[in-house]
């Protein structure tokens, strides 16, 4: 997968996935604000939609693909495994950092293999598949930064995802906003928050 690795001083690699239409490069400095000493690997979604980079098809907004889903988190989880021997990282402490397209295949990650991650920032995710039976997540702390008014996710799937992961054993922290799909200054900051406690404090 195409990527991007920028060394840090910490021991803790933040995997960073965009939302549709982005690149590797798009939540590097996102990575710096949550994290300015974390590892940093940037990916790009090996899909493309209308030549806009995902990281799994869709057959229409809000409707997955959920074959190329399950074959892509797959994927993705392979890529992080021979990352880390590449790269040098320690693979039991990445933390993924999301946003819409990109919190969806970190959330998938999660729903398929419970403990690939040590933690997920989700900024406006989505329930990446239903019924189905998930993994063990006890104590996997997961932050997921929300709009009450986002188009895209509504409130009662947001929640439907929280309890979810609750129900899997995660520790959830959910973070609402009162706009949209966007991603603003005030919600990266309570990721920060969020993060200092929940992940540096914990190391």
């Amino acid at each position: 997968m195409n990527h991007i690795f920028e060394r840090g001083q910490s021991d803790v690699t933040l995997l960073l996935l965009h939302g549709t239409g982005g690149n590797e490069h798009d939540l590097l400095p996102i990575g710096r604000m949550v994290d300015p000493d974390a590892n940093l690997l940037g990916v790009r979604g090996n899909v493309l939609e209308n030549g806009m980079p995902r990281f799994f098809k869709r057959l229409r907004e809000g409707v997955f693909d959920l074959e190329d889903l399950i074959e892509r988190t797959d994927e993705l989880k392979a890529f992080l495994d021979q990352a880390a021997k590449e790269l040098e990282f320690d693979r039991d402490k990445v933390v993924a950092v999301g946003y819409s397209n990109g919190a969806n295949i970190a959330g998938s990650l999660l729903f398929r293999h419970g403990q690939a991650l040590k933690g997920a920032v989700l900024h406006h995710p989505m329930v990446p598949f239903r019924n189905a039976a998930l993994p063990d997540m006890t104590g996997v702390p997961i932050f997921i930064g929300a709009g009450k008014m986002d188009p895209l996710c509504p409130p009662d799937e947001t929640k439907e995802l929280e309890s979810l992961f609750k129900n899997a054993g995660a520790d959830v922290s959910l973070y609402w906003e009162d706009g949209g799909h966007q991603l603003t200054h005030r919600e990266i900051e309570q990721a920060k928050s969020w993060y200092e406690t929940h992940i540096k404090a914990k190391k």
